[in-house]
Parts: C-alpha cells; structure tokens; sequence
C-alpha cells in the first residue's frame, strides 16, 4: 500500500471497526499529546489500553498501565505507535505475537517504519503512518471544523448547537460521556434531540 495518503474512507473505516485501541508508549504527564490523544480517544467510546513499562501496574485516567502488549489480557484492535520510528519494527513485531493479533497498527505523526509497515501488512494488518487517530477523528466527524480547523469535510447540513458545556460530534460512535450527543443526532437527521 501507498502510505504517501489514505483515503477519508479507509481512515473512516479503521475508526468505525476498532473498539480496542492499545496506546505503546503513553505518558502520564499532562501535557503530552500522548496523554491527551489517550484522554480523547477514551471520551469518544474506545477502551483504550496504555502501555508504557515504566508506569506499569499504575492507574492512568482510570485505566490500568500495562508495561508490554504481550501482558494484556483481552484482544487488541489497533495498536497505536506512541513511540520513535526506530521502535515502530519491533513494537510490530510483539503485537503480531499476540492472539489473536491487531487488525491494524497505526504510527502516530512523526513515526514512519516502511520496514514495519511491511511486515504487518504482509501479515494481513491494516497500517496507517504519521497520522494522529485523534486528529482524524476530530477531522472526520467535524468536530476541527467548529473550532476553526479546516477539516476538509464538507456539509450543508450543521448540527443544531447545543448551548450547554462542550459540543461534541461523533463518527456514529457512543461517547463514554452518555451515548449521541445532539450535534450528531442533528448530523444524522434525529431532529438533534440527542436522544
């Protein structure tokens, strides 16, 4: 596969499939994209499993640090690369030990492993490079957009704005935060009652 660009679909369709997503390589600290990628993801319905050796057995945003993929103890849908490029091969390489094994190795912006990439797709996975699941999510479900991002996603229909907190949209998911929300209820033509 070419991964110079990936089709808004195969994107769409990854985050669509996936409801497991381990993150090699999180950071308990605040202020890392890490951390933050982690929070959102969890906000937006995936259970996400961290993974860090130095932080295993703690407790990050209520979710059990795990120090390697191999000590996870459920199946994995995607393994997010949170780590140098450097890594990417063997983190590869551990996830395609697994059973059953990822259906898709994603390398965060920044991490490109041709070797890695290769190797999992030759083993039937799905791979995406220097992409960030978290800004595809936001770019696809057009939540970029309503912040002033430039989401290359094009509507005429807008979701009706909720007054009350922060707005959220989805890609069709339930959030963790109480099911659809009215801006994508209002996107999927529910009235935008939210219910």
């Amino acid at each position: 596969m070419d991964h110079s660009g990936y089709s808004d679909g195969y994107i769409r369709g990854i985050l669509n499939t996936v409801k497991t997503i381990a993150m090699v390589g999180v950071s308990a600290k605040e202020n890392r994209p890490s951390y933050f990628a982690l929070k959102y993801l969890k906000e937006r319905g995936y259970r996400m499993i961290p993974i860090n050796p130095g932080l295993a057995g703690q407790d990050l945003l209520g979710l059990k640090v795990y120090g390697k993929l191999a000590d996870v103890p459920e199946p994995i849908d995607m393994v997010d690369v949170f780590r140098a490029s450097s890594y990417a091969k063997g983190i590869v390489e551990e996830a395609l030990a697994l059973t059953p094994p990822p259906k898709v190795i994603w390398m965060q912006l920044g991490v490109v492993s041709d070797e890695a990439a290769k190797l999992a797709e030759d083993a039937g996975l799905k791979v995406v490079m220097n992409r960030c699941p978290k800004i595809e999510y936001g770019r696809l479900s057009s939540e970029l957009s309503w912040i002033g991002v430039n989401s290359r996603t094009i509507t005429s229909k807008r979701p009706k704005i909720d007054t009350r907190g922060v707005q959220r949209m989805s890609l069709g998911r339930v959030s963790m935060a109480g099911g659809a929300t009215p801006a994508s209820d209002g996107a999927y033509g529910n009235g935008g009652t939210g219910r």
